[in-house]
């Protein structure tokens, strides 16, 4: 749980410091197309994040509830999150 966690503000902090060094390169008006892949690999690493926020609410949260019979409303959540993921 606790490595979990830690792989998720690892993903985070990356991806922080990624778009700091974007911004920097927006002022300094750098080539686009360079730009343009750093936002890929800022928008790859929030993704990667995400996905694994989602894979820990799955197994401890939607898992928990569907042990006590509450599971209709996290599977609900993830329905309605799936949706915007897709998207």
């Amino acid at each position: 749980m606790e490595e979990d966690k830690k792989q998720v503000l690892n993903l985070l902090k990356t991806a922080r410091g990624q778009l700091d060094g974007i911004i920097r390169m927006v002022e300094e008006d750098r080539y686009c197309i360079d730009i343009s892949k750093q936002l890929l690999a800022v928008q790859a690493l929030l993704k990667k994040s995400n996905l694994q926020v989602l894979r820990q609410h799955i197994y401890r949260c939607v898992r928990n509830a569907l042990i006590n019979g509450e599971g209709e409303e996290k599977i609900e959540e993830i329905i309605m999150i799936l949706d915007k993921y897709m998207k």
